[in-house]
């Protein structure tokens, strides 16, 4: 058996919502591990500075904005990535949205289809469009960034955990429909994790402190706890691992 499983040099890889938090982490790691990241966010600037970075610790990527709740965005991105590599081996979903935190009653449509529209649809023609790349290759891998609240809906957190239960089930139809094709498609379900996109969760002391007591590590991740998962889930080591929605929580759903 190889001993570089984890290696990913010559690879083309694609990371949403990378401009932070999960998503900067998952690109930092697999560009250390050989792959040239193509560093994704709403704001460009953003990316850049994530892109130079990894470039100044001599890794390879670059930046470009994409909005996933933007069906031209998409396109964009995929016409991009065809023009100037030929193919994509990686697609990380990672990049969502979570505008409203309070009662589910209260939730407005804003709200909703905003989550909606990132979280789901953008997931599932991200994964469109990077599919039939790699059907097209000969295959390549999927991972799509879920949550624990897919399993066990977070209070105030309604639509959100709607959304991420249908990353769930979406990771795992793509899964059996694309097998043939030599695509994985797998997930990975965050628990509870100190980034700024779960701002409002921290800042609830209450709320936060009643996840931590739940918790057998007694404790929150950082984002860097989270990336070796999509790095084994996107590398050899994981070439028999399909449909898969791996739960990193320290232990809280258990």
């Amino acid at each position: 058996m190889s001993t570089k499983l984890f290696d990913l040099s010559g690879k083309i890889a694609l990371v949403t919502g990378a401009s932070r938090g999960i998503g900067e982490s998952i690109a930092r790691l697999l560009a250390e591990q050989g792959a040239h990241v193509i560093v994704s966010s709403r704001k460009i600037d953003d990316c850049q500075t994530v892109a130079h970075s990894i470039s100044e610790a001599g890794g390879s990527a670059e930046a470009f904005a994409c909005h996933v709740g933007n069906m031209d965005d998409i396109a964009a991105i995929f016409a991009h990535i065809k023009s100037k590599h030929g193919r994509l081996d990686i697609l990380v979903n990672n990049a969502a949205a979570n505008p409203y935190f309070g009662h589910i009653l209260d939730t407005d449509l804003a709200a909703y289809n905003k989550t909606v529209e990132v979280n789901i649809r953008g997931y599932f023609f991200m994964s469109v469009e990077a599919g039939r790349m790699m059907r097209a290759q000969g295959g390549g891998a999927i991972v799509n960034t879920a949550s624990v609240n897919a399993l066990q809906p977070g209070e105030w957190q309604g639509i959100y955990s709607i959304t991420k239960a249908a990353v769930v089930n979406m990771t795992k139809a793509f899964a059996k429909e694309c097998g043939q094709f030599g695509i994985r498609v797998n997930a990975l379900l965050p628990g509870l994790t100190k980034t700024k996109f779960a701002g409002a969760l921290f800042a609830n002391e209450k709320i936060c402190n009643e996840w931590i007591a739940k918790i057998p590590l007694k404790r929150h991740a950082m984002p860097d706890e989270m990336a070796g998962t999509v790095l084994y889930l996107v590398s050899d080591a994981a070439s028999y691992t399909n449909g898969e929605c791996i739960v990193v929580d320290g232990g809280l759903t258990l």
